[in-house]
């Protein structure tokens, strides 16, 4: 910082103390050459004006000095702080000219830029995706990898990993809603398992497996049907005859009425021989004064041939073999 010039101040200060010099000499001189009382008078007040004159100037030039300097301290202050202020201007100015030249970068080149980060982003959000069992929003991320990035390789392995998370969460939950449709299934209530299906069908519109239940439920409803033909044809070859009308009972829900009339004839004889056995065996008890199971056997035959002579003849020995089944006295008779 250069130095100021003296102010006009201090030239008049100077001009003063010379003016108080020179006046001080002259009053001196006229007392020393006065005459009279009233030259020494006039010179003595040069005298003391020329004093007060300099003891002013002296006393004005220190503090004017002060002054100056302090002005001159106050001016290198604000300089300094103007200085410090340019340099953090000039910083600024350089930091914004920075942030404006990253605004203006390309999208490929921020693209480039955070590439790493935005990939590891879209990693993240489908895991959360998949997580959430948002298939076609992971779906749809794991396009945008390929599509951004070029990462075909990974694209594809999270779309699988996408579809087989998916397969195997939609299988489960259906496994879960169609607990209830297999037990009617195996109770062979198909109508139940019918209702059933079409509830799983509203829950999983977009399952071709799903929308299939009823075609399927009708395959389960034949295939059981033929095994049961299969054991009633089984049953009647090798004489079995409580199971084969066990069986017929069963079929008897599945027969059409063109399938009945083609079992007809082998199903009477089926019951025939059936009628034929508790005949026989009813005989033997009455002959073995085995009255209770008389009563037992005679209650079967007319249960379950009600229209039969047998039936007929049974009922008219009903009230005697009672009464003997619970007489001990007529029992023995």
């Amino acid at each position: 910082m250069q130095k100021s010039k003296p102010s006009s101040l201090a030239w008049i200060l100077g001009v003063v103390a010379l003016f108080a010099a020179v006046t001080i000499l002259a009053g001196s001189r006229m007392v020393a050459q006065s005459r009279s009382e009233k030259d020494s008078l006039f010179g003595v007040g040069l005298v003391v004006a020329g004093v007060v004159g300099l003891l002013i100037a002296g006393l004005a030039i220190p503090i004017h000095i002060l002054i100056q300097r302090s002005q001159e301290t106050h001016e290198q202050h604000l300089h300094e702080i103007a200085s410090t202020l340019s340099d953090r201007l000039q910083q600024i100015s350089v930091l914004l000219g920075t942030m404006s030249e990253q605004q203006m970068l390309s999208d490929t080149a921020k693209s480039v830029a955070f590439r790493d980060k935005d990939r590891d982003a879209i990693r993240r959000a489908i895991r959360e995706e998949i997580a959430r069992q948002d298939w076609e929003a992971a779906t749809v991320l794991a396009d945008e990898i390929e599509r951004q990035f070029g990462y075909k390789h990974e694209a594809d392995r999270f779309r699988q990993e996408i579809q087989r998370t998916r397969n195997d969460t939609v299988k489960r939950q259906i496994g879960e809603q169609t607990v209830q449709l297999e037990k009617y299934v195996t109770a062979e209530s198909w109508g139940l398992a019918i209702q059933e299906a079409q509830r799983v069908m509203a829950l999983f519109p977009n399952e071709p497996t799903v929308q299939n239940l009823p075609q399927e439920i009708e395959a389960r409803r034949l295939e059981h049907k033929r095994r049961l033909l299969e054991s009633w044809n089984e049953a009647v070859q090798r004489h079995d005859v409580d199971g084969s009308i066990e069986i017929l009972k069963r079929l008897d829900l599945y027969l059409t009425p063109a399938e009945a009339e083609t079992m007809q004839e082998t199903a009477r004889g089926v019951f025939k021989e059936k009628l034929n056995i508790l005949r026989m065996q009813f005989s033997l008890a009455v002959q073995d004064h085995k009255w209770a199971e008389a009563v037992r056997l005679g209650e079967s035959i007319i249960a379950e041939f009600p229209n039969s002579r047998m039936a007929q003849e049974v009922t008219e020995k009903m009230d005697a073999l009672r009464k003997r089944a619970t007489s001990p006295e007529l029992a023995k008779a």
